[in-house]
């Protein structure tokens, strides 16, 4: 069926949303689209789920919010709960946002609180990774190495330190994919002294790197050594998890699969499922200890942090999550989704690498597969591929700089965690014809 009303990737002519239902969307012109992304990695039990609308206008016919400085809710306090529960009870604290990037800004703000309360002003540097991801507002744009999506800000933004990407495909000079852990955590621990430990807050990183490296996890160990580097010098390890984590790679934390917790973490996109607006900072019981004792609160918070009805709703999808036993289908599944999708696109000699954990998978399109050199960002191939795929009903997620900030093309695979096997088929067969249009037709 063809699509009109513009591409989908910019801002004018985009077609009129009308209603969704499970994992497709259809627009005010019939035109269905199945939701392959999620959005951009949000929508984890799909659309207009019945369970979770009836918990919103539960909520709603009572009461839609009350400022959480004033009250609280069963709501909250339930969601609270659950969410301390299914992280492994690994965090005393949960500090509501309405998004990611909040959550993030929140997670900084907490680490330079937990020093100032236990009187270290001069820990107020933050080191993040090259190719990553964190937010918009301008505290959690400064830790974020993606060039393109600074540049506009440059010379207002926070000091920030960086160190290389942890990519495996891609790794830095001198690092190799067997001790590439190794060499990451010294590289960590080289800016550490070199900016002065007396001056480091924290080290902020993606487990798994989402819209800034196309899917890239963490190589074994290599959580476990930054951990470790991190204690040895006072250092508090800020976990962002808005995109990869609340079940997105098969574990609730993404964390959990490297046996690792973090001081700090931020939720947010599969938390409520993109139901109503909602992130979350999750704080460990040592840091909260000494801000309370010292403050009596977290100095961070927003107008509709813990907002009544999103907190419903958040409960509602983690409960469904719970009792339909969708992580482990994410996590089985998964596995033969990603084969799947590797084997459909291997007669592409342009695609590079097929990656990921769990429904969450990223595929790198390279001009050359054997030295893995990118196309020139101008041909826009992602994008390209992103807008053939739309037409053709699909929705997917392409990402441009992986590389170096411009050049570098990948694609994100995020379908909800119920996803019929059916629904898996069609995204896989309508990538690879996306795609093959893009090349130029492989028949």
């Amino acid at each position: 069926m063809a699509r009109g009303g513009g591409s989908g990737f910019g801002l004018e002519n985009l077609p009129r949303i009308a209603r969704g239902k499970g994992s497709y969307l259809f627009d005010e012109s019939g035109n269905a689209y199945l939701d392959g992304s999620g959005g951009p990695a949000v929508f984890c039990l799909g659309h207009a789920h019945p369970e979770v609308n009836a918990a919103i206008m539960n909520q709603l016919e009572s009461l839609a919010y009350a400022y959480r400085y004033l009250f609280t809710s069963t709501a909250l306090e339930s969601l609270t709960e659950h969410v301390k529960r299914v992280s492994g009870n690994c965090f005393r604290d949960v500090l509501y946002s309405s998004d990611g990037s909040e959550a993030v800004e929140s997670a900084l703000k907490v680490a330079l609180q937990f020093f100032a309360a236990r009187g270290l002003m001069k820990k107020r540097r933050f080191i993040a990774r090259e190719r990553s991801w964190h937010g918009n507002t301008l505290g959690a744009l400064s830790v974020s190495g993606f060039a393109a999506r600074r540049r506009a800000f440059e010379g207002s933004l926070l000091d920030v330190a960086f160190v290389s990407a942890a990519n495996a495909y891609r790794p830095p000079a001198g690092g190799t994919p067997g001790c590439l852990a190794s060499f990451l955590a010294s590289e960590l621990e080289q800016k550490i002294l070199l900016l002065g430990p007396d001056t480091v807050a924290a080290f902020i990183f993606e487990p798994i790197v989402g819209a800034a490296g196309g899917v890239v996890p963490a190589p074994p160990g290599y959580v476990t050594a930054i951990q470790a580097v991190c204690r040895k010098y006072d250092v508090l390890l800020i976990a962002d998890e808005v995109m990869c984590g609340a079940g997105r790679s098969g574990t609730w934390r993404a964390t959990e699969y490297d046996g690792v917790v973090p001081d700090i973490m931020s939720i947010a996109k599969g938390l409520a499922g993109g139901y109503i607006p909602l992130g979350a900072t999750l704080v460990t019981p040592e840091i909260s200890a000494a801000i309370l004792a010292e403050h009596g609160a977290y100095l961070t918070g927003h107008t509709f942090s813990g907002h009544t009805a999103a907190c419903a709703a958040g409960l509602a999808v983690q409960r469904i999550i719970e009792r339909d036993g969708l992580l482990e289908r994410v996590r089985t599944t998964g596995a033969s989704f990603q084969e799947s999708v590797r084997r459909s696109l291997d007669r592409f000699e342009e695609v590079g690498d097929v990656r990921g954990r769990g429904f969450f998978i990223g595929i790198e399109l390279v001009r050359d597969r054997r030295t893995r050199a990118p196309f020139a960002p101008e041909r826009r191939l992602s994008y390209d591929v992103g807008q053939r795929a739309f037409a053709d009903g699909l929705i997917c997620y392409p990402c441009s700089g992986n590389v170096d900030g411009m050049a570098g093309d990948t694609i994100i695979l995020a379908p909800p965690y119920n996803a019929r096997d059916v629904e898996l088929e069609e995204i896989t067969t309508k990538l690879s014809r996306a795609i093959a249009g893009a090349l130029g037709d492989r028949g």
